[in-house]
């Protein structure tokens, strides 16, 4: 569906120091630098997909979804969706995809959700049974029936958030571009978008690219994860892949009756430890989970032990440690 070849994309900036003689030579002269935002970027994406696209500020996600929705033209490279080129065939193209950015909206400020939906079924050229039943999916999903004749401006971010989700769906697009959708939002309102994303995904098999720096967001939505960094692409594959390839720590929490000093075992660490809890981080690639709480069990009276593995943050952060990122 997504075929993504060879994308190249730099961007002129104008440099200028800070000072009164810096400002008026830069009216005369203004020197520029060139940032390679995207450096020879290629992958492809399937039908029915949830690819998390992940990387630092500044990496090239936000240039990269804005090439893929036709909003900027590369320098070079070549990209193909559904048969169309973005840039090239923007108008028959726009009508398949949906794209949501966190801090922009598509929502008119001063007028009710339901008129701005109304609007963009017009812009669509919706039908009007297939308007209704979309627009019912979507005030269940995303329980917006409240806020429904309320002004945009009234709403709280996450009220707005789960209505640009809905706006970008009206025309049942069969691609969803999501460039950071739960920033800002409460716990309640990121279940709510995780769960309706996922329905969407799997109801009307609608190919999801998330970019976000929430990585409970990928953990919970994407089997698949994309890392760029500095414009260039590190790593494509399996989530269950990365963990296991970075994951080797455990951390093990344990409660017992009474113990005054930590217990020392080779490829252990201990974070805390007090009278009644201790809390262990456990290096598997030297002993294995079992056969440390094994010794502990040996040295002290358990009352309740629990395994967790390692933050799905943790290991991005050392993912961008070791492409020095």
């Amino acid at each position: 569906m997504i075929k993504v070849e060879g994308i190249n994309k730099s961007f002129k900036v104008a440099k200028r120091t800070t000072g009164l003689a810096a400002g008026l030579k830069a009216l005369i002269h203004r020197e520029h630098k060139i940032v390679h935002a995207l450096n020879d970027v290629s992958f492809t994406i399937n039908t029915g997909e949830i690819v998390g696209y992940i990387g630092p500020n500044g990496a090239g996600k936000s240039t990269t979804i804005k090439v893929m929705s036709g909003i900027l033209v590369p320098d070079s490279g070549s990209c193909e969706i559904m048969g169309y080129t973005p840039w090239m065939d923007r108008v028959e193209y726009v009508k398949n995809i949906g794209v949501v950015f966190g801090q922009r909206s598509q929502l008119w400020w001063d007028v009710p959700v339901i008129d701005s939906f109304a609007l963009l079924k017009d812009i669509y050229q919706v039908p009007d049974t297939e308007y209704n039943d979309t627009l019912s999916l979507l005030i269940e999903t995303l329980e917006l029936k409240d806020i429904l004749h309320s002004p945009v401006r009234q709403l709280s971010l996450g009220q707005r958030m789960r209505c640009e989700i809905a706006a970008s769906l009206i025309h049942n697009p069969q691609i969803l571009f999501l460039d950071e959708p739960t920033i800002g939002l409460d716990a309640v309102s990121k279940i709510a978008v995780r769960n309706f994303i996922k329905k969407i995904n799997k109801q009307k098999n609608v190919t999801v690219i998330l970019t976000t720096h929430d990585m409970f967001d990928i953990e919970a939505l994407c089997d698949r994860v994309i890392l760029v960094g500095k414009g260039s692409l590190l790593y494509d594959g399996n989530l269950q892949e990365l963990r296991s390839r970075f994951g080797s720590h455990r951390t093990i929490t344990l409660d017992y009756k009474s113990s005054t000093s930590p217990i020392q075992i080779p490829g252990t660490t201990p974070i805390s430890w007090t009278e009644e809890r201790a809390i262990i981080s456990v290096d598997t690639t030297i002993v294995s989970v079992s056969e440390v709480i094994m010794k502990l069990s040996h040295s002290l009276d358990l009352v309740d032990i629990s395994v967790t593995s390692q933050p799905i943050e943790d290991i991005i952060v050392q993912l961008y440690k070791e492409y020095e990122i």
